[in-house]
């Protein structure tokens, strides 16, 4: 383990807390003013409601973008001057949003929103990874993400609750409250992980040879092109949620509380996978839950196809479906970096921004292909499944039970 660099220094529960925190920055971004996207397309007069859903696919738009740049200035400077220089720049944009007069202006600090916020996602990872490696790693980042899904649970209940006291430019302040509040504790409790010798200058030969490691390692970018996939069923269906709970179903008033069932789902998950990862591995949990997608997309089509497709039915499947990309994301990711570690900024901005901007091109594709019906979803979630099944076996040239049946 690296010697901290600074006078303070985190335990074990404050270091998982604060990893949590500063990925419920860029959760809180997302999901906070979803109660307030039909508000904020009136008020701003989006095209169509299909439109509002840019106001969450900006966001992540500029959040993969953004990591392309914070990994080889971690790398170089260390990860504590950059986070601090980012929340900063989150708070700013927070505001600006907050203040934007038009749909173009607010999409546009939406955008810078998510490239501030990318620092969050590729310094976590880092931090961790500097930290801890293989299974270890995988427990971590799961405990971390226990917590943060946590967020998405409360958090269209918090936009809500800010509503209810005023206009939805409220919560873009409370983003930027929210923000200001990990800064201080960043800057006051965080320790540099990254010792001095360990740090690589920035030149256009070192990022290219860095660039070049992280996309030819089959596993680096075969699993972080895997997350991507999980990652933009995510999105689609954060995207298309307030439209086919309210509109669908004409269930808008308990739209918080079925959007938190759908949430804890993957909360759940993540706690699973922290206690059975070490036991079990990654691999028998993440393919163990790419197939159960697979089932459960089918077993939906089946549902739609029959004409007996329901509020309940729907929020069952989904829940279950948002259960194992649960399984599947911090897994992905702990195999994604495991051979870059060395190199875990740099390799972590790339694998972001795959996994991200892949993800906000997958998620787009559902969710602009809605139709007032969850099929869209339905057949997207298969495809999502099939991917990351083909993807799983170029990468391993078998699956884990094959494996296991070759053992004995």
């Amino acid at each position: 383990m690296t010697q901290p660099l600074t006078h303070f220094t985190f335990g074990r529960r404050e270091f998982v807390a604060f990893i949590a925190a500063m990925m419920a920055v860029n959760a809180l971004g997302v999901d906070l003013m979803l109660p307030a996207l039909p508000a904020i397309g009136a008020e701003l007069h989006a095209a169509t409601a299909n439109s509002r859903q840019w106001i969450i696919t900006a966001y992540m738009f500029g959040f993969g973008i953004g990591q392309l740049v914070y990994g080889p200035l971690a790398d170089r400077y260390g990860r504590r001057p950059i986070l601090l220089a980012t929340l900063i720049g989150f708070v700013g944009a927070s505001i600006f949003a907050a203040s934007s007069a038009t749909f173009t202006a607010l999409i546009c600090a939406r955008i810078l929103q998510g490239l501030m916020s990318a620092s969050t996602r590729v310094l976590a990872v880092a931090i961790v990874r500097d930290r801890f490696s293989g299974r270890q790693m995988a427990k971590t980042l799961s405990i971390a993400q226990m917590i943060f899904f946590l967020v998405p649970i409360l958090a269209p209940s918090l936009g809500q609750i800010l509503l209810a006291f005023g206009p939805w430019r409220f919560i873009f302040y409370a983003l930027a409250a929210f923000a200001a509040f990990v800064l201080a504790w960043a800057a006051m409790r965080l320790s540099e992980t990254l010792a001095i010798e360990r740090r690589t200058a920035i030149s256009l030969t070192s990022l290219r040879n860095a660039y070049r490691l992280t996309l030819t390692n089959r596993y680096s970018i075969g699993y972080a092109t895997a997350a991507s996939l999980t990652f933009g069923g995510i999105i689609a269906f954060v995207s298309l949620a307030q439209q086919i709970f309210g509109e669908q179903f004409g269930a808008g008033d308990r739209f918080t509380m079925l959007f938190a069932v759908c949430a804890f789902a993957m909360g759940c998950a993540s706690f699973a996978n922290s206690r059975l990862v070490e036991r079990l591995g990654t691999r028998l949990i993440s393919q163990a839950g790419v197939f159960a997608l697979i089932a459960l997309s089918l077993v939906h089509l089946a549902v739609i196809a029959s004409g007996l497709e329901t509020l309940w039915s729907f929020i069952a499947i989904q829940a279950l479906s948002m259960t194992c990309i649960g399984l599947c994301g911090s897994n992905f990711g702990a195999m994604a970096m495991e051979p870059v570690g060395h190199i875990a900024g740099t390799a972590s901005s790339v694998q972001g921004f795959i996994t991200s901007v892949g993800a906000v091109v997958v998620g787009s594709l559902i969710g602009q292909a809605y139709d007032g019906s969850t099929f869209p979803l339905a057949i997207g979630y298969l495809g999502i499944g099939l991917g990351a099944l083909v993807i799983v076996y170029l990468v391993e040239g078998r699956f884990w039970f094959q494996r296991e049946a070759a053992l004995r």
